[in-house]
Protein backbone atom coordinates (compact mmCIF):
# COMPACT_ATOMS: atom_id res chain seq x y z
CA UNK A 1 0.00 0.00 0.00
CA UNK A 2 1.10 3.32 -0.83
CA UNK A 3 2.31 6.08 1.39
CA UNK A 4 -0.87 8.08 -0.09
CA UNK A 5 -2.85 5.59 0.03
CA UNK A 6 -2.59 4.61 3.45
CA UNK A 7 -3.03 7.99 4.76
CA UNK A 8 -6.37 8.31 2.79
CA UNK A 9 -7.12 4.91 4.64
CA UNK A 10 -6.22 6.15 8.01
CA UNK A 11 -7.82 9.65 7.74
CA UNK A 12 -11.00 7.53 6.74
CA UNK A 13 -11.07 5.46 9.16
CA UNK A 14 -10.78 8.35 11.84
CA UNK A 15 -13.88 10.11 10.41
CA UNK A 16 -15.79 7.00 10.94
CA UNK A 17 -14.85 6.68 14.21
CA UNK A 18 -15.49 10.42 15.03
CA UNK A 19 -18.53 10.21 13.12
CA UNK A 20 -19.91 7.32 15.74
CA UNK A 21 -18.62 9.00 18.61
CA UNK A 22 -17.03 7.01 21.80
CA UNK A 23 -19.07 5.00 24.24
CA UNK A 24 -17.63 4.39 27.27
CA UNK A 25 -17.73 0.25 27.88
CA UNK A 26 -16.57 -2.99 26.16
CA UNK A 27 -17.68 -5.00 23.14
CA UNK A 28 -20.20 -7.33 24.56
CA UNK A 29 -19.40 -9.11 21.29
CA UNK A 30 -15.96 -9.63 21.92
CA UNK A 31 -16.31 -10.63 25.86
CA UNK A 32 -14.82 -14.14 26.49
CA UNK A 33 -17.22 -15.28 28.95
CA UNK A 34 -14.97 -18.32 29.96
CA UNK A 35 -12.77 -20.54 28.25
CA UNK A 36 -12.86 -24.41 28.23
CA UNK A 37 -10.68 -25.43 31.37
CA UNK A 38 -10.19 -22.72 32.95
CA UNK A 39 -9.62 -21.50 36.47
CA UNK A 40 -12.16 -18.68 37.88
CA UNK A 41 -10.60 -15.11 37.67
CA UNK A 42 -11.24 -11.73 38.58
CA UNK A 43 -10.58 -10.29 35.29
CA UNK A 44 -12.19 -9.41 31.77
CA UNK A 45 -10.99 -11.59 28.59
CA UNK A 46 -11.78 -10.08 25.34
CA UNK A 47 -10.71 -11.59 21.97
CA UNK A 48 -12.42 -11.33 18.13
CA UNK A 49 -11.80 -9.63 14.85
CA UNK A 50 -10.52 -6.18 13.61
CA UNK A 51 -11.35 -5.52 10.25
CA UNK A 52 -8.71 -3.37 8.54
CA UNK A 53 -9.23 -3.63 5.30
CA UNK A 54 -12.87 -4.69 4.26
CA UNK A 55 -12.48 -4.68 0.11
CA UNK A 56 -9.85 -6.88 0.57
CA UNK A 57 -10.99 -9.29 3.48
CA UNK A 58 -7.92 -8.67 5.72
CA UNK A 59 -8.73 -9.09 9.44
CA UNK A 60 -6.58 -9.41 12.53
CA UNK A 61 -7.36 -11.84 15.85
CA UNK A 62 -6.72 -10.00 19.11
CA UNK A 63 -6.74 -11.48 22.54
CA UNK A 64 -7.04 -8.76 25.58
CA UNK A 65 -6.27 -9.33 28.87
CA UNK A 66 -7.53 -6.68 31.78
CA UNK A 67 -5.17 -5.66 34.54
CA UNK A 68 -5.58 -8.17 37.43
CA UNK A 69 -6.66 -5.55 39.80
CA UNK A 70 -7.56 -1.86 39.71
CA UNK A 71 -7.39 -1.81 35.48
CA UNK A 72 -8.88 1.64 34.98
CA UNK A 73 -6.07 3.09 36.70
CA UNK A 74 -3.24 0.88 34.68
CA UNK A 75 -1.91 1.24 31.66
CA UNK A 76 -2.27 -0.97 28.08
CA UNK A 77 0.72 -2.95 26.70
CA UNK A 78 0.60 -4.24 23.64
CA UNK A 79 3.04 -7.48 22.98
CA UNK A 80 4.08 -8.94 19.98
CA UNK A 81 5.83 -12.05 18.87
CA UNK A 82 8.40 -12.28 16.34
CA UNK A 83 9.40 -14.91 13.66
CA UNK A 84 8.32 -13.38 11.10
CA UNK A 85 4.86 -14.78 11.20
CA UNK A 86 4.81 -16.50 14.52
CA UNK A 87 1.65 -16.07 17.04
CA UNK A 88 1.68 -13.72 19.87
CA UNK A 89 -1.24 -15.31 21.05
CA UNK A 90 0.36 -18.70 20.96
CA UNK A 91 3.33 -17.49 22.28
CA UNK A 92 3.12 -14.45 24.30
CA UNK A 93 -0.25 -14.77 25.55
CA UNK A 94 -0.76 -18.40 26.36
CA UNK A 95 3.07 -19.62 26.97
CA UNK A 96 4.83 -16.36 28.52
CA UNK A 97 3.13 -13.53 29.74
CA UNK A 98 -0.59 -14.08 30.16
CA UNK A 99 -2.43 -15.32 32.88
CA UNK A 100 -2.69 -18.77 31.44
CA UNK A 101 -0.71 -21.91 30.77
CA UNK A 102 -2.09 -24.90 29.18
CA UNK A 103 -2.60 -27.84 30.91
CA UNK A 104 -0.01 -31.20 30.20
CA UNK A 105 -3.31 -32.85 28.99
CA UNK A 106 -3.97 -30.10 26.52
CA UNK A 107 -8.21 -30.14 27.57
CA UNK A 108 -7.68 -26.94 29.80
CA UNK A 109 -5.80 -24.04 31.53
CA UNK A 110 -4.35 -23.14 34.55
CA UNK A 111 -2.86 -20.21 35.81
CA UNK A 112 0.26 -18.38 35.47
CA UNK A 113 0.99 -16.73 38.85
CA UNK A 114 3.43 -14.15 37.37
CA UNK A 115 1.45 -12.73 34.49
CA UNK A 116 2.44 -9.51 33.36
CA UNK A 117 -1.45 -8.22 33.73
CA UNK A 118 -0.35 -7.47 37.18
CA UNK A 119 1.31 -4.72 36.21
CA UNK A 120 -0.75 -3.86 32.79
CA UNK A 121 -3.54 -4.35 30.83
CA UNK A 122 -1.92 -6.84 28.19
CA UNK A 123 -3.31 -6.74 24.44
CA UNK A 124 -1.81 -10.03 21.91
CA UNK A 125 -2.36 -9.35 18.30
CA UNK A 126 -1.82 -12.16 15.82
CA UNK A 127 -0.47 -9.70 13.18
CA UNK A 128 0.61 -9.91 9.83
CA UNK A 129 -2.54 -11.45 8.56
CA UNK A 130 -1.61 -14.99 7.91
CA UNK A 131 -0.84 -15.76 11.49
CA UNK A 132 -2.64 -17.85 13.57
CA UNK A 133 -6.29 -16.66 12.91
CA UNK A 134 -5.76 -13.38 11.17
CA UNK A 135 -6.55 -13.84 7.78
CA UNK A 136 -6.89 -11.98 4.25
CA UNK A 137 -9.53 -13.45 1.15
CA UNK A 138 -7.28 -11.91 -1.21
CA UNK A 139 -4.28 -13.73 -1.33
CA UNK A 140 -1.69 -11.66 -2.36
CA UNK A 141 -1.85 -10.02 1.12
CA UNK A 142 -0.04 -12.43 2.63
CA UNK A 143 3.25 -11.29 0.59
CA UNK A 144 4.46 -8.88 3.06
CA UNK A 145 6.72 -7.42 5.00
CA UNK A 146 8.16 -4.83 7.66
CA UNK A 147 6.40 -1.41 6.50
CA UNK A 148 2.61 -3.09 5.56
CA UNK A 149 2.77 -5.13 8.98
CA UNK A 150 3.30 -1.43 10.95
CA UNK A 151 0.71 -0.30 8.85
CA UNK A 152 -1.97 -2.32 9.09
CA UNK A 153 -0.97 -2.54 12.97
CA UNK A 154 -1.47 1.12 13.00
CA UNK A 155 -5.04 0.45 11.55
CA UNK A 156 -6.11 -1.58 13.63
CA UNK A 157 -5.30 0.37 17.15
CA UNK A 158 -6.69 3.34 15.47
CA UNK A 159 -10.33 0.77 14.97
CA UNK A 160 -9.32 -1.40 18.21
CA UNK A 161 -9.92 1.86 20.08
CA UNK A 162 -13.56 2.25 18.56
CA UNK A 163 -14.04 -1.13 20.56
CA UNK A 164 -12.46 0.14 23.95
CA UNK A 165 -12.87 4.04 23.99
CA UNK A 166 -11.93 4.17 27.05
CA UNK A 167 -8.07 3.06 26.34
CA UNK A 168 -7.59 5.96 24.07
CA UNK A 169 -5.77 8.20 26.18
CA UNK A 170 -4.13 5.44 28.41
CA UNK A 171 -0.12 4.83 29.14
CA UNK A 172 0.79 2.72 25.88
CA UNK A 173 3.55 0.53 26.25
CA UNK A 174 4.93 -1.59 22.89
CA UNK A 175 7.46 -4.74 23.99
CA UNK A 176 7.68 -8.17 22.27
CA UNK A 177 10.79 -10.02 21.42
CA UNK A 178 12.74 -11.97 18.21
CA UNK A 179 11.48 -10.77 15.65
CA UNK A 180 9.49 -8.14 17.31
CA UNK A 181 13.08 -6.28 17.56
CA UNK A 182 11.62 -5.15 14.03
CA UNK A 183 8.04 -5.07 14.77
CA UNK A 184 7.71 -2.91 17.15
CA UNK A 185 10.56 -0.16 16.60
CA UNK A 186 8.82 0.35 13.26
CA UNK A 187 5.53 0.15 14.82
CA UNK A 188 6.32 3.00 17.11
CA UNK A 189 7.26 5.24 14.26
CA UNK A 190 4.25 4.63 12.18
CA UNK A 191 2.06 6.05 15.75
CA UNK A 192 4.54 9.25 15.90
CA UNK A 193 4.72 9.83 12.15
CA UNK A 194 0.50 9.86 12.90
CA UNK A 195 1.02 11.74 16.29
CA UNK A 196 2.98 14.40 14.29
CA UNK A 197 -0.30 14.91 11.32
CA UNK A 198 -3.12 14.84 13.96
CA UNK A 199 -4.40 17.58 15.38
CA UNK A 200 -6.50 15.69 17.36
CA UNK A 201 -5.99 12.15 18.75
CA UNK A 202 -2.08 11.31 19.48
CA UNK A 203 -1.12 7.89 20.69
CA UNK A 204 0.11 7.76 23.94
CA UNK A 205 3.36 6.20 23.95
CA UNK A 206 5.40 5.95 26.82
CA UNK A 207 8.21 2.86 26.68
CA UNK A 208 9.26 0.15 24.36
CA UNK A 209 10.66 -2.98 25.59
CA UNK A 210 11.92 -5.72 23.35
CA UNK A 211 13.43 -9.35 24.60
CA UNK A 212 16.28 -10.91 22.46
CA UNK A 213 15.30 -8.87 19.58
CA UNK A 214 16.72 -9.38 15.91
CA UNK A 215 18.61 -5.34 15.57
CA UNK A 216 21.30 -5.99 13.08
CA UNK A 217 21.94 -9.41 11.32
CA UNK A 218 25.57 -9.00 10.44
CA UNK A 219 25.99 -8.76 14.59
CA UNK A 220 23.57 -11.01 15.92
CA UNK A 221 24.00 -13.95 13.45
CA UNK A 222 28.03 -13.80 14.68
CA UNK A 223 26.82 -13.62 18.40
CA UNK A 224 25.44 -17.04 17.72
CA UNK A 225 28.74 -18.91 17.05
CA UNK A 226 30.75 -16.50 19.48
CA UNK A 227 27.87 -17.91 22.12
CA UNK A 228 28.57 -21.66 20.53
CA UNK A 229 31.79 -21.02 21.61
CA UNK A 230 32.09 -19.27 24.79
CA UNK A 231 29.56 -22.04 26.23
CA UNK A 232 31.20 -25.40 24.94
CA UNK A 233 29.18 -26.19 22.39
CA UNK A 234 31.98 -25.83 19.79
CA UNK A 235 35.36 -26.73 19.91
CA UNK A 236 38.30 -23.72 19.58
CA UNK A 237 39.20 -25.00 16.11
CA UNK A 238 35.90 -24.51 14.82
CA UNK A 239 35.36 -21.21 17.05
CA UNK A 240 38.42 -19.92 15.86
CA UNK A 241 37.69 -20.85 12.09
CA UNK A 242 34.47 -18.83 12.10
CA UNK A 243 35.82 -16.00 13.95
CA UNK A 244 38.85 -16.02 11.42
CA UNK A 245 37.16 -16.90 7.89
CA UNK A 246 33.87 -15.52 8.29
CA UNK A 247 33.12 -11.87 7.23
CA UNK A 248 29.55 -11.31 8.98
CA UNK A 249 29.09 -7.86 7.86
CA UNK A 250 28.40 -10.04 3.91
CA UNK A 251 25.60 -12.35 5.78
CA UNK A 252 22.64 -11.99 4.45
CA UNK A 253 19.40 -13.55 5.68
CA UNK A 254 18.31 -16.85 3.92
CA UNK A 255 21.74 -16.80 1.91
CA UNK A 256 23.89 -17.45 4.29
CA UNK A 257 26.10 -19.07 1.97
CA UNK A 258 27.48 -15.81 0.58
CA UNK A 259 30.63 -16.93 2.58
CA UNK A 260 33.90 -18.44 1.97
CA UNK A 261 34.28 -22.04 1.25
CA UNK A 262 36.22 -22.71 4.62
CA UNK A 263 33.92 -20.63 6.45
CA UNK A 264 30.92 -22.28 4.99
CA UNK A 265 32.14 -25.36 6.02
CA UNK A 266 32.88 -24.38 9.55
CA UNK A 267 29.54 -23.13 9.88
CA UNK A 268 27.92 -26.19 8.62
CA UNK A 269 30.30 -28.25 11.16
CA UNK A 270 29.22 -26.21 14.32
CA UNK A 271 25.93 -26.39 13.36
CA UNK A 272 26.36 -30.40 13.06
CA UNK A 273 28.06 -30.26 16.61
CA UNK A 274 25.53 -28.61 18.39
CA UNK A 275 22.71 -31.04 17.09
CA UNK A 276 19.18 -31.25 17.17
CA UNK A 277 19.18 -32.46 20.96
CA UNK A 278 20.22 -29.15 22.10
CA UNK A 279 17.37 -26.46 22.04
CA UNK A 280 19.14 -23.64 20.47
CA UNK A 281 16.34 -20.93 22.37
CA UNK A 282 17.56 -22.29 25.72
CA UNK A 283 20.55 -24.16 25.91
CA UNK A 284 19.89 -25.09 29.49
CA UNK A 285 16.50 -26.54 29.02
CA UNK A 286 15.81 -30.47 27.90
CA UNK A 287 14.11 -31.19 24.13
CA UNK A 288 10.58 -32.05 23.86
CA UNK A 289 9.82 -35.47 21.92
CA UNK A 290 7.24 -34.66 19.96
CA UNK A 291 5.74 -37.84 18.49
CA UNK A 292 5.47 -39.22 22.36
CA UNK A 293 3.52 -36.24 23.28
CA UNK A 294 1.08 -35.96 20.77
CA UNK A 295 0.72 -39.72 21.46
CA UNK A 296 -0.20 -39.10 25.42
CA UNK A 297 -2.39 -35.99 24.27
CA UNK A 298 -4.70 -38.12 22.42
CA UNK A 299 -4.51 -40.74 25.18
CA UNK A 300 -5.36 -38.05 27.25
CA UNK A 301 -2.31 -38.79 29.67
CA UNK A 302 -0.35 -35.73 31.25
CA UNK A 303 2.30 -34.97 28.73
CA UNK A 304 3.99 -32.47 30.53
CA UNK A 305 8.10 -33.08 31.13
CA UNK A 306 9.54 -30.54 33.08
CA UNK A 307 12.97 -29.35 33.11
CA UNK A 308 14.31 -26.53 35.31
CA UNK A 309 11.18 -26.23 36.62
CA UNK A 310 9.62 -25.33 33.10
CA UNK A 311 7.11 -27.41 30.83
CA UNK A 312 9.34 -28.48 27.91
CA UNK A 313 6.01 -29.23 25.73
CA UNK A 314 3.96 -26.76 26.17
CA UNK A 315 4.11 -25.96 22.84
CA UNK A 316 2.49 -29.21 22.08
CA UNK A 317 -0.14 -28.92 24.63
CA UNK A 318 -0.97 -25.28 23.38
CA UNK A 319 -1.83 -26.20 19.45
CA UNK A 320 -3.72 -29.45 21.04
CA UNK A 321 -5.73 -27.09 23.04
CA UNK A 322 -6.02 -24.36 20.17
CA UNK A 323 -7.56 -26.34 17.85
CA UNK A 324 -10.14 -28.03 19.93
CA UNK A 325 -13.36 -26.69 18.87
CA UNK A 326 -14.87 -25.54 21.71
CA UNK A 327 -11.71 -23.58 22.71
CA UNK A 328 -12.16 -21.50 19.20
CA UNK A 329 -15.49 -21.14 19.52
CA UNK A 330 -14.89 -19.20 23.16
CA UNK A 331 -12.56 -17.25 21.46
CA UNK A 332 -14.57 -15.79 18.68
CA UNK A 333 -11.70 -17.35 16.49
CA UNK A 334 -11.70 -19.11 13.28
CA UNK A 335 -15.28 -17.07 11.73
CA UNK A 336 -14.14 -18.07 8.64
CA UNK A 337 -13.10 -21.41 9.01
CA UNK A 338 -9.54 -21.49 7.34
CA UNK A 339 -8.75 -24.55 6.03
CA UNK A 340 -5.56 -25.24 7.36
CA UNK A 341 -5.39 -25.99 11.69
CA UNK A 342 -3.56 -23.41 13.95
CA UNK A 343 -0.13 -23.27 14.15
CA UNK A 344 2.88 -21.04 15.94
CA UNK A 345 4.37 -20.08 12.82
CA UNK A 346 2.47 -19.72 9.95
CA UNK A 347 2.86 -21.54 6.42
CA UNK A 348 0.84 -19.42 4.29
CA UNK A 349 2.89 -16.20 4.83
CA UNK A 350 5.07 -14.92 2.36
CA UNK A 351 7.26 -12.60 4.24
CA UNK A 352 9.81 -10.42 2.88
CA UNK A 353 13.47 -12.33 2.68
CA UNK A 354 15.37 -8.81 2.68
CA UNK A 355 13.40 -6.97 5.64
CA UNK A 356 15.22 -8.92 8.25
CA UNK A 357 18.43 -7.14 6.60
CA UNK A 358 17.20 -3.46 8.02
CA UNK A 359 19.46 -2.10 10.58
CA UNK A 360 17.26 -1.15 13.14
CA UNK A 361 19.45 1.04 15.47
CA UNK A 362 18.72 4.39 13.20
CA UNK A 363 14.92 3.64 14.33
CA UNK A 364 15.65 2.91 17.94
CA UNK A 365 17.49 6.18 17.77
CA UNK A 366 14.59 8.06 16.50
CA UNK A 367 12.60 7.04 19.12
CA UNK A 368 14.57 7.76 21.60
CA UNK A 369 15.01 11.47 20.61
CA UNK A 370 11.20 11.74 20.83
CA UNK A 371 12.31 10.97 24.38
CA UNK A 372 10.76 7.92 24.89
CA UNK A 373 12.70 5.06 27.15
CA UNK A 374 13.72 1.79 25.54
CA UNK A 375 14.84 -1.45 27.05
CA UNK A 376 16.45 -4.19 25.62
CA UNK A 377 16.48 -7.39 27.59
CA UNK A 378 18.27 -10.47 26.68
CA UNK A 379 17.97 -14.15 28.71
CA UNK A 380 21.33 -15.07 28.80
CA UNK A 381 20.28 -19.11 27.68
CA UNK A 382 19.81 -18.00 24.23
CA UNK A 383 22.01 -18.45 21.31
CA UNK A 384 19.66 -17.48 19.00
CA UNK A 385 19.89 -14.02 19.47
CA UNK A 386 22.22 -14.11 22.04
CA UNK A 387 23.17 -11.10 24.72
CA UNK A 388 26.85 -10.79 23.38
CA UNK A 389 25.18 -9.11 19.77
CA UNK A 390 22.31 -7.34 21.70
CA UNK A 391 24.81 -5.99 24.29
CA UNK A 392 27.24 -4.72 21.81
CA UNK A 393 24.62 -3.05 19.66
CA UNK A 394 22.85 -1.31 22.20
CA UNK A 395 26.68 0.66 23.88
CA UNK A 396 27.12 1.34 19.72
CA UNK A 397 23.46 3.22 19.61
CA UNK A 398 24.26 4.83 22.82
CA UNK A 399 27.97 6.03 21.92
CA UNK A 400 25.69 7.18 18.32
CA UNK A 401 23.04 9.19 20.50
CA UNK A 402 26.03 10.61 22.74
CA UNK A 403 24.92 9.01 25.47
CA UNK A 404 27.18 8.86 28.65
CA UNK A 405 26.46 6.09 31.05
CA UNK A 406 24.55 6.54 33.92
CA UNK A 407 23.23 3.29 35.39
CA UNK A 408 27.24 1.21 35.34
CA UNK A 409 27.18 -2.46 34.23
CA UNK A 410 26.16 -3.95 37.53
CA UNK A 411 24.03 -6.59 38.66
CA UNK A 412 19.99 -6.09 39.75
CA UNK A 413 18.32 -8.32 41.84
CA UNK A 414 15.27 -10.24 43.01
CA UNK A 415 13.97 -12.08 46.02
CA UNK A 416 17.40 -12.20 47.26
CA UNK A 417 19.08 -13.13 44.14
CA UNK A 418 20.87 -11.69 41.10
CA UNK A 419 17.90 -11.71 38.43
CA UNK A 420 20.48 -10.75 35.69
CA UNK A 421 22.73 -7.27 35.01
CA UNK A 422 21.90 -4.22 33.86
CA UNK A 423 23.02 -0.77 32.17
CA UNK A 424 21.96 2.35 31.52
CA UNK A 425 22.60 5.33 29.15
CA UNK A 426 21.58 8.54 29.24
CA UNK A 427 18.31 7.85 31.40
CA UNK A 428 16.08 6.79 28.00
CA UNK A 429 18.30 3.75 27.07
CA UNK A 430 18.77 0.30 28.73
CA UNK A 431 20.16 -3.20 28.74
CA UNK A 432 19.49 -5.86 30.55
CA UNK A 433 20.06 -9.47 31.10
CA UNK A 434 18.03 -11.70 32.62
CA UNK A 435 20.01 -14.59 34.40
CA UNK A 436 18.79 -18.08 33.83
CA UNK A 437 16.37 -17.03 30.84
CA UNK A 438 15.96 -18.47 27.48
CA UNK A 439 14.81 -16.51 23.97
CA UNK A 440 11.46 -16.74 25.69
CA UNK A 441 12.84 -14.60 28.97
CA UNK A 442 9.09 -14.62 30.82
CA UNK A 443 9.13 -18.37 30.07
CA UNK A 444 12.28 -19.64 31.43
CA UNK A 445 12.03 -17.33 33.92
CA UNK A 446 8.32 -15.77 34.73
CA UNK A 447 8.91 -14.29 38.07
CA UNK A 448 12.24 -12.21 37.09
CA UNK A 449 10.50 -11.41 33.78
CA UNK A 450 7.76 -9.71 35.83
CA UNK A 451 9.33 -8.38 37.93
CA UNK A 452 12.06 -6.30 35.01
CA UNK A 453 8.35 -5.37 33.49
CA UNK A 454 6.90 -4.28 36.36
CA UNK A 455 10.08 -1.47 36.83
CA UNK A 456 9.81 -0.75 32.95
CA UNK A 457 6.21 0.49 32.90
CA UNK A 458 6.21 1.87 36.17
CA UNK A 459 9.66 4.03 35.03
CA UNK A 460 11.74 2.49 37.96
CA UNK A 461 15.72 1.50 37.42
CA UNK A 462 15.99 -2.16 38.42
CA UNK A 463 16.98 -2.31 42.14
CA UNK A 464 20.77 -2.93 42.77
CA UNK A 465 20.28 -4.01 46.24
CA UNK A 466 18.62 -7.13 47.44
CA UNK A 467 15.92 -5.19 48.84
CA UNK A 468 14.14 -3.28 45.93
CA UNK A 469 11.71 -0.98 46.72
CA UNK A 470 8.95 -2.28 44.26
CA UNK A 471 6.11 -3.99 44.91
CA UNK A 472 4.19 -6.58 42.63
Amino acid sequence: MGRTLLLGVVWVVVGYVCLLGYVEGYPTEDLVERLPGQPKVGFKQFAGYVDIDVKHGRSLFYYFVEAEHDPDNKPLTLWLNGGPGCSSIGGGAFTELGPFYPKGDGRGLRRNSKAWNRASNLLFIESPAGVGWSYSNTTSDYNTGDASTANDMLLFFLIWYEKFPSYRSRELFLTGESYAGHYIPQLAIALLDYNARSNDFKFNIKGVAIGNPLLNLDRDAKATYEYFWSHGMVSDEIGLTIMNECDFDDYVFEDPHNVSKLCNEALSEANRIVGDYINNYDVILDVCYPSIVEQELRLKKMATKISVGVDVCMSYERAFYFNLPEVQKALHANRTNLPYDWSMCSGVLNYSDTDPNINILPILKRIIQNHIPVWVFSGDQDSVVPLLGSRTLVRELAHDLKFKITVPYGAWFHKGQVGGWVTEYGNLLTFATVRGASHMVPYAQPSRSLHLFSSFVRGRRLPNTTHPPIDE
